[in-house]
């Protein structure tokens, strides 16, 4: 019975489920070949045209932000995660978990937002003035928003969370016992922090940091609002406005490139920054009580990043969707575009989740380095920002279209046109290359809390792979199915770059609407739309902050 049971895994079964993972595996890598493909087209002309003329600033101005927002996430996501973590004072239980609401507001959304608020006429400036006593503009004006130091400090105040949940995790699980040990020998608290738990948590920053700047190399929104020219911006620019495929590929192609280095950069940073416990059991690290004065300050330093990532442009959005209702009631686009946001999201989130439990199922049937392998490169799509996959996808697809239509030309004599671009299919492959990486990360972690015993009973007991996977993980692994599907949802609607270029004809969702409104500089139009999406962006954050509250008890 042992030797039936350990080689029921490797058998049939688990061949078709491995079968499968490869099959997306090679979905997922079709738009990076094509992309290749593509980009190797252009002239060596175009190459050193771009080379000369484009690239240059963009590199540039990428690489500057790139810099730029890391260096704000870490240092607002370790501080606030240490200030929450290590001391006790009022508020700070609410803190917890308001720190993760930034979150809910997409980078192209605080631009939007922080362009209105922040305008030399507008409110806040004016009443600075009035403050100071000057009357126009022209006399005093706080520094233009859209620069690269504006672009930095909002995508900070935005991405920050990213570096906020895994350090305070770390600190959390950090022993008490070193702190105690410093601390016995004179140690005060502040330098416990630069010294002992600052150095332990630097791989969970590193993580952090490197996802806060995945997402802005995957933004489009904000930098072009704000007037940086980063690699992104250049890929939309050079396809949409001087329709230059071949050009975009190349530029995508070195954004990639930027992608790879940066991923690479990562794993080489952490894999210097292992740090392990003693095996003995360590008490958990207890904040210590401050004065109420104190406290008071440090709730309000807390406070602040929540008031520009997420209270401000949230109440902006809030009087200004206000404003629009009562004026003019509710647009007769938002039901549209309701039904066109939700209907994606909700394709995309059906395809993914299921690809991403085949994935997943996969790996623990046939564990070993060619499941390992699929699961890496399926979850690729994940680091590549979002024009990237778009351009991808858009090759993939029309040479599939192409082909079809030329086929039914030549045999049946009727065109079919472009059945998977005009379908709306593009984009919902876009959006499963994009995300298959949550699903199949979260649903595998879900799998991994089964014990393996309960495969081999349910194998004795004559049930088949699937029939396993039918009658004991999935409902076992339910939990992790649901907040994958959440998170991949909330991600499809909130995605602007992909659902930007690869939308069909005259198909208007929340992202793209306010994308449209924002460029035209008409913001009290997009406003319920704007709203809408930080309202469906808060999801995600509410399961967060469930899923972290068993560690702070």
């Amino acid at each position: 019975m042992i030797s039936v049971v350990r080689s029921w895994p490797k058998g049939r079964a688990g061949a078709r489920w491995l079968l499968g993972a490869g099959i997306i595996a090679c979905l997922v890598m079709l738009p990076v070949i094509a992309l290749l493909l593509q980009a190797l087209k252009g002239s060596a002309g175009l190459w050193s045209h771009l080379v000369s003329t484009i690239l240059p600033t963009a590199l540039v101005d990428t690489a500057i932000l790139l810099g730029g927002v890391g260096l704000i996430t870490a240092v607002l996501g370790t501080s606030t995660a240490w200030l929450v973590t290590a001391y006790a004072f009022p508020g700070r239980r609410v803190l917890e978990w308001a720190l993760l609401l930034p979150l809910a507001v997409p980078t192209y959304i605080i631009a939007y937002a922080y362009l209105d608020i922040l305008h030399p006429i507008g409110s806040v400036q004016g009443a600075i003035r009035w403050l100071l006593g000057y009357s126009s503009p022209r006399e005093f004006r706080l520094p233009d928003v859209r620069s690269m130091t504006g672009c930095i400090l909002l995508l900070g105040f935005v991405l920050y969370p990213y570096v906020y949940i895994p350090t305070r995790a770390m600190f959390l699980t950090q022993s008490a016992n070193l702190i105690d040990a410093s601390r016995t020998l004179g140690i005060s608290r502040r330098a416990v922090f630069w010294h002992v738990a600052l150095p332990l948590a630097r791989p969970a920053v590193a993580v952090g940091v490197s996802l806060a700047v995945m997402e802005t190399l995957n933004d489009i929104g904000a930098s072009e609002f704000l007037g940086v020219r980063t690699l992104t911006v250049s890929i939309y620019t050079t396809w949409i406005t001087r329709t230059d495929l071949p050009g975009a590929s190349q530029i995508a192609l070195s954004l990639l490139m930027v992608v790879v280095a940066l991923m690479a950069f990562e794993k080489w940073a952490r894999a210097k920054q292992r740090y392990s416990t003693g095996a003995q059991r360590s008490r958990a690290f207890e904040p210590r009580r401050v004065s109420t004065a104190k406290g008071l300050v440090l709730f309000t330093a807390g406070l602040l990043p929540i008031l520009i990532g997420f209270g401000a442009p949230a109440s902006y959005l809030v009087n200004e969707a206000w404003k629009r209702i009562e004026f003019a009631g509710l647009s007769p686009r938002f039901l549209s575009e309701a039904f066109n946001t939700i209907v994606l999201a909700s394709a995309a989130t059906i395809i993914t989740v299921l690809f991403g439990l085949l994935v997943a199922y996969a790996s623990r049937l046939r564990p070993g380095a060619a499941t390992a392998w699929l699961q890496r490169l399926s979850t690729l799509g994940y680091a590549a920002p979002g024009t990237v996959v778009a351009i991808g996808v858009l090759i993939v697809l029309a040479t599939v279209d192409g082909f079809i239509d030329r086929t039914a030309t030549a045999w049946f004599g009727v065109s079919t046109g472009l059945l998977f671009i005009g379908s709306g299919a593009a984009l919902l492959y876009a959006y499963t290359v994009r995300f298959l990486a949550i699903s199949a990360g979260g649903i595998d972690a879900g799998l991994a809390r089964i014990p393996m015993s309960f495969d081999h009973a349910s194998r004795v007991l004559g049930q088949s792979a699937a029939g396993t996977f039918r009658h004991v993980h999935l409902p076992l692994s339910k939990a992790a199915i649901t907040a994958s599907s959440l998170l991949v949802f909330v991600d499809c609607v909130k995605e602007l770059p992909a659902t930007l270029l690869l939308r069909p004809l005259n198909v208007e969702t929340f992202a793209t609407h306010l994308y449209g409104e924002a460029a035209r500089g008409t913001y009290e139009e997009a406003s319920i739309a704007a709203l809408a999406i930080v309202v469906i962006g808060i999801l995600p954050v509410i399961l967060l902050s469930r899923m972290g509250q068993p560690a702070d008890s």
